[in-house]
């Protein structure tokens, strides 16, 4: 039972944000004086507090076994997950999402170190990777869930974190005990690594990316006349069945493509990117989604692993902490960038961000070809 437990604990922090996202319209008509910036906060407020907790999660390894972390934080998850249907209010509503962060927050960078920690080799990738689609299937389902839930009112869906009661009895019975994460006495001041920096920058702009699908495809659809928002809801959904496909096939893609499985990753995104910028056909446009789904899911597990190969075992949590920080900062900073780049081009249109996105990851492919290249032509040959 190891194995889905740690998948399962996972699949907790991927609910957070978005599982309530269908009941935001009833929400909304239950609080009519909150503002719109108010209601999205429902959504957005749990990833302010994330950050700050991955930080505090890494830090308590050293004082607190894992497991008694992540019990903690599903204790945490549960009150915040379940609590906004007791308000009567909309700031006690955002404060209970709050405390869901706070959760989410010590739980998330251990989903992925323990994977770090019970495994080696192919099989910690092939995790990764698992942990990954079912992460992606968990948002899926608790999406669907917490809409079926809605039909009953608008405090009702909020009862889909009762799924983190399940994650924790998982947690209780079957995660081992595990050891303090200490380092040793000659590596107590040691410092990450440059390079964590380099990759966790790398996953920020991957998710900057990637999360112009969500927040820009409804208004795209709508600039190219195509469709409203029925279409703009399957065509974001098609961004995870390609995250899940590569997901559970990280293996055999990593041993395909070898040393340059990062550059034919962004090469796939940088075409994705470059057709949505100049296609009008909605077929085409579920398969660039469906692209950039696929090159974002193998991505991210492929940089993590490389990320924790740069470090000692006790510094595991501190560096998926600041790769998940920086990936959490690329979220939020996806839609301020891109508009931003529109206004200082006085392009408005939400091609111009595609072709913007297209133009940069290719160029970014030719130098990170070239920097692979010559770092094997550096290596020297055993023959």
């Amino acid at each position: 039972m190891l194995k889905p437990t740690i998948l399962s604990i996972g699949m907790a922090t991927v609910m957070a944000g978005a599982a309530i996202s269908p009941a935001l319209g009833l929400i909304a008509k239950a609080f009519p004086d909150a503002s719109p910036t108010m209601i999205k906060l429902i959504l957005t407020a749990p990833s302010i507090m994330i950050i700050p907790f991955s930080f505090l999660s890494s830090y308590l390894t050293s004082k607190l076994t894992k497991r008694t972390i992540i019990m903690i934080g599903l204790f945490i998850y549960l009150i915040g997950g379940i609590g906004p249907q007791f308000a009567s209010s909309i700031e006690l509503l955002i404060l209970f999402r709050l405390i869901l962060g706070a959760g989410v927050g010590l739980v998330m960078p251990l989903s992925m170190t323990l994977i770090n920690d019970y495994f080696e080799g192919k099989e910690r990738t092939k995790m990764m990777g698992y942990n990954s689609a079912f992460s992606n299937l968990g948002g899926i389902l608790t999406m669907l869930l917490a809409g079926w839930l809605a039909t009953f009112g608008w405090r009702v869906p909020f009862n889909v974190y009762f799924l983190g009661l399940i994650i924790f009895i998982l947690v209780f019975f079957f995660l081992p005990k595990g050891e303090l994460q200490k380092p040793r006495n000659k590596e107590q001041k040691s410092k990450l690594p440059f390079a964590i920096y380099g990759y966790a920058l790398a996953m920020g702009g991957i998710m900057l990316a990637y999360y112009s699908i969500a927040t820009n495809i409804a208004i795209y659809l709508e600039q190219s006349e195509l469709g409203g928002a029925t279409l703009a809801g399957t065509v974001v959904s098609f961004t995870t069945v390609g995250g899940m496909i590569t997901s559970l096939l990280l293996v055999q893609i990593e041993s395909a493509f070898k040393k340059f499985v990062i550059p034919v990753m962004l090469l796939g995104m940088g075409i994705a990117f470059f057709i949505l910028t100049v296609t009008h056909s909605v077929p085409l446009i579920l398969v660039s989604v469906c692209l950039v789904g696929f090159g974002q899911g193998s991505l991210f597990p492929i940089l993590v692993l490389k990320a924790l190969d740069r470090v000692p075992f006790h510094q595991a949590d501190q560096t998926i902490a600041v790769t998940s920080s920086f990936t959490f900062l690329g979220q939020f900073l996806s839609p301020i960038v891109l508009d931003g780049i529109g206004v200082i081009a006085n392009q408005t249109n939400i091609r111009f961000q595609y072709g913007t996105l297209s133009v940069s990851f290719i160029l970014i492919v030719v130098i990170s070809t070239v920097m692979i290249q010559r770092a094997n032509k550096q290596t020297p040959s055993p023959y």
